[in-house]
């Protein structure tokens, strides 16, 4: 018996990085695990190697900005699964642009993805935690959900309000053993991270090291954070143990907020 044996956790963008690497995590634990992404191919994989673990999954293919497709899924995943108890709300995206001149369909798709989307996926499944008195909800927000960084205007306002809405969600939802929290990590390795190494190699001339090596130095460790390590919070807050941790931001920084 795992810790997570008999739920059922779905986790959006599920089919790399942190989402990836929080779906192996739990399906260790004995949980049946529902991955929804946009890129089938990518899904495909993910999901056969959690079966490989030896646990049910599930591919969901699903953008979640889609808001009709979103509603659809807490009865796709009962058919094939049982209830969503764990929702895990990973999906994202993080583009970056000075303030001046500041593209509006940059603003708009920010918060689209990063935050109108928790809003939904949460609505979707929130009835059925609320019907059998129980679930987590784990956020993976960001260490800009609590400070600021150059060009990052539209993310950061996007991940301030994850945090606003893990918060609000906590109280609310509390009086049925429900628990809502954000992860908030600095850069991670993942296919997200070598994006932004992409970026800032294209404006700023510096070489593929230079740059990955810039971003390693936000972190006072002086190196990326690990999937696996967000994972293993994301673990600890679906335990059945951390019942009394609700409405926190944990950070997994390496220092870099000491709040």
């Amino acid at each position: 018996m795992g810790r997570l044996t008999n739920r059922v956790a779905l986790i959006t963008g599920g089919s790399k990085g942190i989402g990836l690497a929080i779906a192996r995590a739990f399906a260790a634990e004995g949980a049946s695990i529902a991955l929804a992404a946009r890129n089938e191919v990518t899904l495909a994989q993910a999901v056969a190697e959690i079966e490989g673990i030896g646990v049910p999954a599930m591919a969901v293919s699903c953008d979640i900005t889609d808001r009709e497709r979103v509603h659809e899924l807490p009865a796709r995943i009962a058919d094939a699964l049982g209830r969503i108890d764990i929702l895990v709300n990973n999906a994202g995206a993080a583009e970056s642009h000075k303030f001046i001149d500041h593209p509006d369909e940059l603003w708009d798709w920010m918060l689209a993805v990063n935050l109108t989307s928790i809003y939904q996926v949460t609505k979707a499944v929130v009835p059925g935690m609320v019907e059998h008195r129980w679930g987590r909800i784990i956020n993976i927000a960001s260490v800009a959900s609590k400070v600021g960084f150059n060009y990052m205007t539209a993310y950061a306002a996007s991940k301030h309000g994850v945090l606003g809405l893990t918060r609000s969600l906590a109280v609310e939802l509390n009086p049925y053993h429900i628990t809502v929290n954000a992860v908030c990590p600095s850069y991670v390795d993942t296919p997200m991270t070598d994006a932004a190494v992409a970026n800032i190699v294209a404006r700023t001339g510096r070489s593929e090291s230079e740059s990955r090596r810039y971003l390693e130095g936000v972190n006072p460790q002086n190196r990326l954070i690990a999937p696996e390590e967000v994972a293993a919070v994301a673990l600890m807050l679906a335990d059945e143990n951390a019942r009394g941790i609700t409405g926190q931001a944990i950070n997994v920084d390496g220092g870099l907020v000491m709040s």
